[in-house]
């Protein structure tokens, strides 16, 4: 049946009273999924099984709350706050919800899908780390030691959570697109100041159903808006792990959330500088971990997601990157300038991406080979010569068509391009039209 939650033993932390109950709300839940199955006709059990649902979740608070006191925990007051956000903000709108629509099985997945990510994101942070499954906090940390300090909290989360492997393939992610990726953006700011913290994680969407998806039984091999909620919440739950580690962090909290486009994305790249920068390959699929400091911070961008919206701006979100058929055009130039510019030029044809360096180009190209790539021959450290042989030397890009962009039209430096044997080559100074013929031209060869 689709939608099973499976219990396994890694998921156990060792204190019998915990793991029982946590056993009991996963087989709570599959028996919703079944309910929420049944349409209109479940609307009754579905309402008497939520009840009960609800009343053994805020039990299991409780025991778990004396435990860390017996024990001294010394995080309780976090995970109390945790318990009581869940409890008296989330539950009660998701029942309104429910009521408002008469058990609707639009409301009963969206219920489901948060109550399921929540599930899963507490008991495999929050919980894990009631018995010591967790890593140190850090403390006056240099610049350079901080990156070094996500790093390792991020792996150890990786696989405590979902057992992948997951190896830092480059430190300064600079926001190239993901084959199909979704981006993820939550914002953390403290009452008596400002300053907001941006986070944004960046998941290839075989690593969300590789592993929330697996761990929710869901065998379609496909995003829907059950398991992007889920995600949602097990995501927000994994930043705010990450976060604990840090005391200079840990009296924030998340103030808003939402899934962005990657031009909103990327725009977000253009215009700050990350603080922390990671790119991961976890085996299961690529992921990204970016934090951008509060004095970075400028504006809201994209449609914050509460529970009353969450549903619709999700199915919103997954039409609107399923309707994308366009050609995929990736520009690279260390000019700012151009690379907007040409962005302008063929974004009603063309899905656009763009970066600015030759070693964020063999960054992009690998992450989401496109159709075609518009290359400055001249740039610093790994110039478009370099990045045109480093393609022609993997049989995976070859066939990847290559028009190197240049100022300079000298009889020598032509001969230099031709002779490394590019689709062609544009110069810059021409008129936007004859630009967007001639790429045009090339995107049909």
């Amino acid at each position: 049946m689709e939608n099973q939650m499976e219990w396994k033993d890694e998921y156990n932390i060792g204190v019998k009273i915990i793991d029982e109950e946590h056993q009991r709300l996963f087989k709570l839940i599959n028996r919703l999924f079944a309910l929420g199955q049944e349409e209109r006709k479940s609307a009754r059990a579905c309402r008497e099984g939520i009840k009960y649902f609800k009343a053994h979740a805020v039990k299991h608070f409780e025991d778990e709350e004396n435990y860390m006191e017996l024990i001294g925990y010394e995080d309780l007051e976090t995970h109390r706050r945790v318990h009581r956000d869940f409890r008296e903000d989330t539950l009660p709108a998701l029942e309104r919800e429910l009521e408002r629509s008469d058990y609707s099985q639009e409301a009963v997945v969206h219920f489901l899908a948060v109550c399921a990510g929540w599930l899963i994101g507490h008991t495999l942070t929050e919980d894990r780390a009631i018995v010591g499954g967790k890593i140190g906090k850090w403390e006056d940390l240099l610049p350079e030691k901080e990156v070094e300090a996500f790093r390792q909290v991020i792996s150890r989360l990786l696989h405590d959570m979902f057992r992948l492997k997951a190896q830092v393939i480059s430190e300064a992610y600079d926001g190239e697109k993901f084959g199909k990726g979704i981006y993820y953006r939550v914002v953390y700011g403290r009452e008596q100041d400002r300053g907001k913290w941006e986070i944004f994680l960046v998941f290839e969407e075989k690593l969300l159903i590789n592993t929330v998806g697996n761990i929710m039984g869901i065998r379609s091999g496909r995003l829907d808006a059950m398991l992007m909620n889920a995600c949602r919440y097990t995501a927000s739950q994994f930043v705010w792990r990450v976060m604990r580690h840090f005391p200079a962090l840990s009296s924030y909290e998340m103030q808003e959330a939402n899934f962005l486009t990657y031009d909103q994305f990327q725009e977000a790249f253009e215009k700050k500088k990350p603080q922390v920068s990671l790119l991961l390959d976890t085996s299961g699929g690529y992921f990204a971990y970016c934090v951008i400091a509060p004095h970075q911070y400028q504006h809201s961008i994209g449609t914050p997601l509460e529970v009353d919206n969450e549903m619709s701006e999700i199915e919103k979100y997954l039409t609107g990157r399923d309707a994308t058929h366009k050609p995929r055009v990736l520009v690279v130039d260390d000019s700012m300038t151009v690379r907007q510019g040409m962005k302008n030029l063929l974004a009603e044809d063309c899905e656009m991406s763009a970066v600015s360096s030759g070693v964020a180009a063999i960054r992009a190209i690998t992450l989401d080979p496109p159709d075609l790539i518009l290359l400055d021959y001249e740039m610093p450290i790994c110039d478009g010569v370099l990045v045109l042989e480093m393609l022609h030397s993997e049989d995976e890009f070859a066939h990847i068509p290559v028009v190197f962009l240049t100022s300079r039209d000298d009889p020598d430096t032509v001969r230099r391009i031709l002779a490394l044997k590019p689709a062609g080559y544009l110069l810059k100074y021409l008129k936007p039209a004859e630009l967007k013929k001639r790429i045009r031209e090339y995107l049909r060869l």
